[in-house]
């Protein structure tokens, strides 16, 4: 990761308390593990990059942290506020934006906005909104419905909706999905300055060199349980064999292990134990 451009936590975080503490977290659908006693915190300023494979469990992690989806057993606490014991004053303190922005058909760009506003009681909105829309690019879509906007429009609409009420903690599903490079620029530089006002970002991608950017740390999971943890710096020094190798190639190193030490096809087709994937 780029120490040069990730923003600086730790001033923040000497005086701030932890936004996102997540303890034992488990999920589990009719039998199925998705989740597996996940624990990890994300203070002010920091951006952690949630990573794994397909059905990895990053999804249902960050619909657990939104309190979309009840855990089976652990505690999430959003801005010190337990999740379960106060869920509306938690949710008021975090904004999610899911990978398929969820939009009403019959409202325009403004008015979208306008009824975020009222509920969560954002008074200001009319001074708020106009700068927010300048800032994702969409002054000039007020007026429009959402089938009037291209797919990454209505990803940039999502995040407005999302930022409007100045969410301390934010969890973001795919964030980049459909902008074009301009847009993704603009969308880059507006999670770095989410993260240098003091907000906690949680930030899931298949785009590693995204994550390799913006990140200051790390959580690796697959087949729902952490397999790495920290900054890049901290996951290599744990495991010096990886040292020199991309992200990308740190990724693939760390789940094809978890997958060989379950005795599970890697990518190379062959199990720890020696038998040929499928055999």
């Amino acid at each position: 990761m780029d120490a040069g451009r990730a923003p600086a936590a730790s001033a923040l975080a000497v005086i701030t308390p932890v936004l996102i503490s997540v303890e034992d977290l488990r999920k589990s659908y009719d039998g199925q593990v998705a989740v597996r006693a996940l624990s990890f915190a994300v203070g002010p300023g920091e951006v952690l990059g949630l990573v794994g494979p397909n059905g990895a469990g990053k999804t249902t992690t960050l619909r657990c942290l939104a309190g979309i989806v009840v855990p089976s057993a652990g505690r999430v606490a959003i801005a010190g506020i337990d999740l379960r014991e106060d869920p509306v004053a938690a949710k008021r303190a975090l904004a999610f934006v899911p990978d398929e922005p969820a939009l009403f058909d019959y409202l325009t760009v403004d008015e979208h906005l306008r009824f975020i506003a009222r509920l969560y009681g954002v008074a200001d909105a009319a001074e708020r909104i106009p700068p927010l829309l300048a800032e994702l690019e969409l002054s000039h879509k007020r007026g429009a419905l959402p089938g009037e906007l291209s797919r990454g429009m209505r990803q940039k609409l999502a995040i407005a909706c999302a930022l409007l009420h100045d969410p301390r903690v934010l969890l973001l599903d795919e964030p980049l999905t459909g902008l074009d490079p301009a847009g993704i620029r603009r969308m880059k530089a507006t999670i770095r300055d989410r993260a240098r006002a003091g907000n906690a970002v949680v930030l899931s991608s298949h785009l590693l060199h995204l994550v390799e950017e913006l990140c200051t740390r790390l959580l690796v999971v697959h087949r729902g349980r952490a397999v790495a943890h920290g900054t890049m710096e901290e996951i290599v020094a744990a495991r010096p064999e990886l040292a020199g190798l991309s992200l990308e190639d740190v990724f693939v190193a760390l789940t094809s292990e978890d997958d060989a030490a379950a005795g599970r096809p890697t990518e190379r087709g062959v199990t720890e134990r020696g038998t040929p994937a499928g055999a």
